[in-house]
């Protein structure tokens, strides 16, 4: 294939929105056998055509990748679609949360059997998205967890030995399986694919850390085997295919889960990992740390990093200024300076169907303010 020279986004977000009172209604409903799975995809439908049309209005139809479904679809970022995979069975979660008197925390994903693509997962929605924003004229974005998430949260434990005594053979699995999604979705017309990490955060944080190394993970090692496996699963990817990566600490209900700056993981994430282009990156708090490891982007622009300096997790409204002031200080580490970043929230208004302790009005504002910051800062032709 030709070289392409692809245009990466300046101003975005990481996906996920509020859902309307009326879809999470009909999700209810479905919950209870009141409404068939066609009754509810036909609500989804109208949901998502709403949800596009608002991104279009915000100003975020001519960023590349710069219209989601808002994950309208799903309950969780992540398990609806790993779920789908062969070999993997939803179950209970042993994560505590910054809210010490949360009752509930999302469940969690553990391999029972050989791991497989053996249906198609993300594209029927894609196909949906797609005939939807090409018809504003927009670029679709498909958000999926990153393949990290088959493994941290248990580890070893979470994984059948029986299916996998060696998990190298686990891994290589679950990149092929990888690999034919990024296949159907790619021949679908899909040109951004963007993976959701948790998990690479949470080797930034000691506590997640001491409990990795509790469970047996060898934490010299294991950055270098996420690489490989993000790597694996977008192995010959097309020239013209931007690929995402959004990390962060958790985000459930407005609730966090890890904290702790990117340098741990600064030069796999920016260096290692290869296929990812554009960098998604919690940083609106002193929970992810400084700048600093903005030193280890490559030295040209090849890749990007989004900023997320908004928050998603609380109604107000952050000052402009102090915004533009964090941008030109991330600026000072990054080696091509205001050229490698862009702006964003840190996270989706919602990660899981039950919303961020936001409005609608809210997560429209945020998205305004990120619009107006962008071309304040890199201008109108950003």
């Amino acid at each position: 294939m030709a070289s392409v020279t692809k245009t990466l986004p300046r101003a975005s977000h990481v996906g996920s929105f509020l859902r309307p009172k009326y879809l999470l209604a009909a999700r209810e409903k479905h919950a209870n056998g009141a409404i068939t799975d066609a009754e509810l995809r036909q609500v989804e439908d109208k949901a998502i055509k709403e949800v596009v049309e608002d991104q279009i209005s915000w100003g975020l139809g001519n960023e590349i990748g710069g219209v989601t479904d808002g994950e309208f679809r799903r309950a969780y970022f992540h398990l609806d679609w790993m779920s789908k995979l062969a070999g993997t069975k939803i179950t209970s979660n042993t994560l505590s949360s910054s809210d010490k008197d949360a009752k509930y925390v999302p469940p969690t994903l553990t391999v029972v059997g050989k791991i497989a693509h053996d249906k198609p997962n993300q594209l029927p929605d894609f196909e949906y998205l797609n005939s939807v924003v090409k018809a504003k004229a927009g670029v679709a974005r498909v958000a999926i967890p990153s393949p990290t998430m088959a493994h941290f949260r248990a580890g070893r434990g979470g994984i059948s030995e029986e299916a996998y005594p060696n998990l190298d053979d686990f891994f290589e699995d679950l990149a092929a399986a990888y690999r034919e999604e990024v296949r159907q979705l790619y021949d679908a017309g899909c040109r951004f694919i963007q993976i959701d990490d948790t998990n690479l955060c949470y080797l930034c944080s000691e506590d997640m850390r001491a409990a990795a190394v509790a469970r047996g993970e060898d934490l010299e090692t294991l950055p270098n085997r996420y690489a490989k496996l993000i790597n694996d699963s977008f192995a010959n990817k097309p020239a013209d295919l931007v690929v995402g990566l959004h990390a962060c600490r958790g985000n459930f209900k407005g609730q966090w889960f890890s904290s702790g700056g990117y340098e741990p993981i600064a030069k796999t994430l920016f260096q290692d990992i290869k296929v990812v282009d554009v960098y998604l990156l919690e940083w609106e708090s002193d929970r992810a740390g400084d700048f600093a490891p903005l030193r280890w982007l490559p030295k040209d622009e090849s890749k990007r990093v989004i900023l997320g300096l908004i928050s998603s997790k609380i109604a107000t409204l952050e000052d402009k200024e102090a915004i533009k002031a964090k941008i030109q200080l991330a600026a000072s580490h990054a080696p091509l300076g205001l050229k490698q970043l862009g702006l964003s929230p840190q996270c989706g208004f919602a990660s899981t169907h039950h919303g961020n302790p936001v409005q609608y009005e809210d997560q429209q504002k945020k998205m305004a303010l990120v619009l107006e910051i962008v071309e304040e800062v890199w201008g109108k032709e950003a």
